[in-house]
């Protein structure tokens, strides 16, 4: 690579480099300068190897110098790193994997799409997905007047803990099949949104839509958005393996797991909303609808704010 063409290929992420670490308030959390003097050192390497003796080699062994003094400047100040992970670590990682956010949502779209085409023109299918066990159980609860009595068949405390270990489990599997260039990613997300649209049209078919949906969607707003940004996770991290850029590929890697572990870690406090809501207020499938509307629009509205508002306003306010 010319050195004109790595100049050009680098020059903004070393301004806002330049910009972080002359930011005077200390904004900038550790782990976020840690990530910095990496991407710097290894641009510093390749400068190095390539262009031995010119400017740019330099400026980026001043850079590097900088960034590594204030790593040790603020190694001491993380008295508030608990909230500063999800105020402000989270959004800047979902801000930056907005476009992996984007592709897993697609996916998860087309997969329940075709879920739901299939189940409607074969009638096999939902149980190929489902399990004959869990669509005959679902089939006795409709003839017993509680179509979605599945959420009510045992204790609320049971329920909740079970629930919110398994979704946790899910969205790390999402997560770490990352690794597998996506790829494993990609299967995990499809085949998750395909059992969302064969058991949402299971319900279609049984005339009983206007009532289940609401009700799935009581906990299922959390869950289901929270599963696409898993699945996004795991292509941010299986992505960095495919396109490590000017870094190395074990250092490219190295920061794509950092930054997806970071989305996954950030998701644990909405599973457990979720699991709350659906081992605790589910149950009650036929409460109001009024009570079901609030509901589901304060948790869409939660998690549209948090993982794709509010990263634009943050990142907005940091280039101000």
């Amino acid at each position: 690579m010319k050195e004109a063409a790595f100049i050009k290929l680098n020059k903004a992420r070393w301004e806002e480099f330049e910009k972080v670490v002359n930011d005077q308030q200390g904004h900038t959390p550790p782990d976020r300068l840690a990530e910095l003097f990496i991407q710097v050192t290894d641009d510093l390497s390749f400068s190095r190897t390539k262009y031995p003796e010119s400017r740019t080699t330099q400026y980026l062994n001043a850079l590097a110098s900088k960034v590594h003094l204030e790593i040790y400047k603020n190694k001491h100040e993380e008295k508030n790193r608990f909230i500063t992970f999800w105020k402000e670590e989270v959004p800047r990682v979902m801000f930056e994997s907005r476009m992996q956010l984007l592709c897993s949502f697609i996916i998860f779209v087309i997969a329940g799409t075709i879920g739901a085409l299939s189940a409607r023109y074969d009638d096999t299918f939902v149980r190929l997905i489902m399990g004959d066990s869990y669509v005959n159980m679902t089939l006795e609860n409709i003839r017993n007047g509680n179509p979605t009595g599945v959420y009510s068949h045992s204790s609320e405390l049971q329920m909740f803990f079970f629930i919110t270990w398994n979704n946790i489990l899910v969205s790390f599997k999402v997560f770490v099949y990352g690794v597998f260039a996506s790829v494993g990613t990609g299967y995990f997300l499809f085949f998750n949104g395909l059992m969302v649209g064969a058991f949402i049209m299971f319900f279609a078919e049984q005339n009983l839509l206007s009532h289940a949906l609401p009700v799935i969607m009581l906990h299922g707003t959390i869950e289901l958005s929270s599963i696409v940004i898993a699945g996004a996770a795991g292509f941010v991290m299986g992505n960095s393996l495919i396109f490590p850029g000017t870094y190395s590929r074990l250092t490219s890697f190295k920061m794509g797991a950092v930054k997806g572990l970071k989305m996954v870690m950030g998701l644990v406090p909405f599973f457990i909303i979720a699991g709350f809501i659906e081992s605790f207020i589910t149950r009650f499938e036929f409460m109001h609808w009024s009570i079901k509307t609030v509901i589901i629009g304060l948790s869409a509205a939660l998690m549209v704010y948090y993982f794709i508002i509010y990263p634009i306003v943050l990142n907005r306010h940091g280039k101000s």
